[in-house]
């Protein structure tokens, strides 16, 4: 059971102008996205015509830099009735845009959400904050540790307009793996591409942390990332799609097939560690 674990079906009509400027001139098939994101029907189409069998959807509160509200936990929640044992919601809650952190974790829950993203350079936080005073990360932290459900860190860079790059070093997880041992994390992109040997240090260190290399081009992963075979048992296939610079999800899917690795390295990537992360 192929899983595409970093797909962003968004609500783009809460895109801020400049954000939604980026992804229109880099696709060509814009309004087909678009309509993806209104009908999971015709996303589930397109899944099966990618030869993709699960995708984790990809949402996350960002006002100041891509606009997105804690409405996206509410829209992914009703998006995945549609098939919830083909679509995984990933959802949010922002340590600085909350009155109630006990009651905006609970209702996330409540919603469903089956992994929690944290997005450094958009939401203008460092993952360990909670260790200078934001203790509104650290109760997402333990919500989700003690709930068995993982959080995904955007690790590397990003370009869209008022993303702040230095919180994408990876090396701030550290802290987060030493402090919730038990919380399963996963790091988005792996560090592109300033920090992979940060990232690929974490992934080997933390028995908790996982890699995630979606937008990385497939053609460059193995460069990257020489031995990725040591750490295929806590790798997940993905592919960022459709941001800036992704092509097709099944163009994507067959360059990685196409990689020189073992069979059983290539099943691990693509179906074993997703399945350990979300169960059926």
């Amino acid at each position: 059971m192929i899983t595409d674990c970093h797909i962003h079906i968004e609500p783009f009509e809460m895109l801020k102008p400049a954000a939604l400027e980026l992804i229109r001139k880099k696709r060509a098939n814009f309004e087909e996205i678009v309509s993806y994101t209104r009908s999971p029907k015709a996303f589930l189409g397109y899944l099966d015509r990618c030869g993709v069998d699960r995708a984790v959807l990809i949402n996350y509160v960002a006002p100041e830099v891509l606009g997105f509200t804690a409405e996206v936990n509410q829209f992914v929640a009703d998006y995945v009735k549609e098939d919830p044992k083909r679509l995984i919601p990933c959802g949010s809650v922002h340590p600085r845009h909350t009155s109630n952190i006990l009651a905006d974790v609970e209702h996330i829950l409540r919603l469903g959400i089956r992994m929690v993203k944290i997005h450094p350079p958009h939401q203008l936080l460092y993952p360990n904050d909670y260790l200078s005073g934001m203790k509104e990360l650290e109760i997402i932290y333990r919500a989700a540790e003690g709930n068995g459900i993982p959080v995904m860190f955007h690790t590397g860079t990003s370009v869209f307009p008022g993303a702040r790059n230095k919180y994408g070093d990876p090396i701030y997880v550290d802290d987060v793996a030493v402090d919730f041992p038990k919380l399963k994390i996963l790091l988005a992109h792996g560090g592109r591409p300033l920090w992979m040997d940060t990232a690929f240090f974490l992934i080997r260190r933390h028995p908790n942390v996982y890699l995630d290399i979606s937008g990385i081009p497939p053609k460059s992963l193995l460069r990257h990332f020489p031995r990725l075979d040591e750490i295929a048992h806590k790798t997940v296939f993905g592919t960022d799609w459709p941001g800036p610079g992704v092509p097709d999800i099944k163009q994507v899917l067959d360059q990685f097939k196409a990689l020189p690795m073992s069979e059983e390295t290539r099943k691990q990537i693509l179906e074993t560690t997703a399945a350990s992360l979300w169960p059926e």
